[in-house]
């Protein structure tokens, strides 16, 4: 079977900053690939954009997410569209190097589960962007995997490839930023699954404004966090936490609208 990865960006309200990294996905991935780009309604300032893009570059998607609003949610619809055995999750403001798609797609080739681009193993860097958030993903990185041997020391960045059968054996249960990274990363190490890690350079974004919102997602990164020091699971039971969790999360959902009603 010819190797091939879905590359999934999640957006909102890019507009034209995203051409130059598409440019830069298209150039610098060789594999077969599509390009799914989530945003999530319609009206996004992106769309227009990538269906101007899509008419000459059929490998781009535009997806509408049908799922609540949000990063996770849109990378979680993302992943659920895929239709290749790898998925790459990167980010729309070009910070990521799309040139490492590649690599990290045939690392999940050869039989990890998770591969991580990590700014802070031997040769990663990051460059620009909070200090404060960045001091606080690089303890949460380097102690998790010291401590925890979660095969990465940058559990919490979102540039990562993932075997496509594994994310949808064990469930996506985040729902509001950015740690579906960190939880998946906490997943394969509570089942024992190999992830592997490769050293990047992450550059700030130069365009546009950041959505990243640390204090209200904090807590979800603790959760994932602590998650990833838990006993082995095996693929059964973790079918069957992801199930209820999911429940849980629709019931939530539900009773969210009735109150939301007039």
């Amino acid at each position: 079977m010819k190797l091939a990865v879905s590359v999934v960006i999640p957006a909102f309200n890019e507009g034209t900053t995203i051409v130059p990294v598409l440019d830069r996905i298209f150039d610098g991935v060789q594999l077969e690939c599509e390009i799914l780009v989530v945003v999530d309604f319609e009206q996004d300032t992106t769309v227009p954009v990538l269906r101007a893009y899509a008419s000459h570059e059929p490998r781009l998607k535009t997806l509408i997410s049908t799922y609540d609003r949000g990063p996770a949610n849109a990378i979680r619809f993302g992943i659920d569209h895929a239709t290749h055995p790898v998925v790459v999750v990167t980010m729309a403001d070009g910070s990521d190097d799309p040139r490492q798609i590649d690599t990290l797609t045939r690392l999940v080739e050869r039989g990890v589960v998770v591969a991580a681009a990590s700014r802070y193993s031997a040769g990663g860097q990051q460059v620009g962007g909070s200090l404060f958030k960045m001091a606080l993903s690089r303890t949460a990185g380097t102690s998790l995997g010291l401590l925890a041997r979660v095969g990465t020391k940058d559990a919490t960045n979102s540039f990562k490839a993932y075997s496509t059968k594994f994310v949808r054996e064990v469930g996506i249960e985040s729902r509001s930023g950015f740690e579906i990274g960190l939880e998946l990363t906490a997943k394969a190490r509570r089942m024992r699954l190999p992830v592997a890690e490769v050293p990047t350079i992450w550059l700030d974004r130069t365009a546009g404004k950041s959505n990243f919102q640390l204090r209200k997602w904090i807590p979800q990164y603790w959760r994932w966090y602590t998650y990833a020091f838990g006993p082995r699971l095996s693929g059964p039971q973790m079918r069957r936490r992801s199930r209820t969790q999911n429940v849980a999360h629709v019931e939530a959902h539900n009773v969210t609208n009735m109150r939301n009603l007039p």
